[in-house]
């Protein structure tokens, strides 16, 4: 018997993008992937994502065009990994893209993540958080982590999660983004592991300001070397007084955080800039 509250209306959330604050690449693992530490941090850009009843299952979009084939979504695959466990009725998905791809900024990641939030409570599966955290963790090492949706510092593949207390909601953050795509199998390949001397834990207790020299990331010197715009546009940033810059993730956006707000019209000419997110 399928689960199907005829009470329930159609459904809309909005996911969020992230950025990471840091990022070590620790070790290679046995599995292949690479243990590392970083920081995720949540911004306000934005996805639409709706979930309607439907008499099959669908997936549409609209907006930034999406790479690759639709029935390869991760919201889908989170709907089939839900649907092996709970007898959920066909729906329909529309996802509004808005979150640009390829830029560090897990928007796929969110789209699942919230998917499967929003599929707990629209049909009222019950699922606790840490639940919904083990699923979304089978779909990407970073899915977890917009179950909660908090500041957190991710260990092992970057789905070990451990709530840690940033608050840069007083600070104004500037996002921009290139017009072009960084492969994160391609920015692996650039990087060699290297054990840190301190944690991220205890550096992201520092003034912001003195981030600069004690928080990096460990992709931008191998990005940089393949893309001088990156390394470009985190020089532009810190010209304006940037508190801090960085590239998030693997790239390839790279966002700037600052005492006050600003403009930057020199930087809106060849990239996407987001302001105050």
């Amino acid at each position: 018997m399928f689960i199907n509250n005829s009470d329930v209306h159609n459904m809309i959330l909005f996911p969020n993008a992230k950025i990471n604050i840091g990022l070590n690449i620790i070790s290679r693992r046995e599995d292949g992937f690479h243990n590392l530490e970083t920081i995720f941090y949540p911004l306000a850009i934005r996805d639409a994502l709706e979930v309607v009843e439907a008499d099959q299952l669908k997936f549409t979009s609209s907006g930034l065009e999406i790479p690759g084939d639709a029935m390869d979504n991760l919201c889908l695959k989170a709907y089939h990994l839900l649907s092996k466990d709970y007898k959920i009725p066909p729906v329909h998905i529309h996802l509004h893209k808005n979150i640009p791809i390829g830029a560090g900024l897990g928007g796929g990641s969110a789209d699942a993540s919230f998917f499967i939030r929003l599929i707990n409570e629209k049909f009222e599966l019950g699922m606790e958080a840490s639940q919904m955290e083990a699923y979304a963790s089978k779909l990407g090492s970073d899915c977890a982590f917009f179950i909660q949706n908090k500041p957190a510092l991710a260990v092992g593949k970057g789905d070990q999660l451990h709530a840690i207390e940033v608050d840069l909601s007083t600070y104004f953050i500037m996002l921009v983004m290139p017009k072009v795509q960084v492969s994160t199998s391609d920015a692996y390949r650039g990087v060699r592991p290297a054990k840190v001397a301190s944690s991220l834990a205890d550096l992201i207790k520092l003034p912001v300001e003195e981030w600069r020299v004690a928080i990096k990331n460990d992709f931008e010197p191998s990005v940089f070397m393949q893309y001088p715009i990156i390394a470009e546009i985190k020089s532009k940033l810190y010209s304006a007084g940037a508190l801090y810059a960085c590239m998030s993730g693997s790239g390839s956006s790279v966002f700037g955080i600052f005492e006050k707000e600003l403009k930057l019209p020199d930087l809106e000419q060849d990239n996407k800039v987001f302001y105050g997110v």
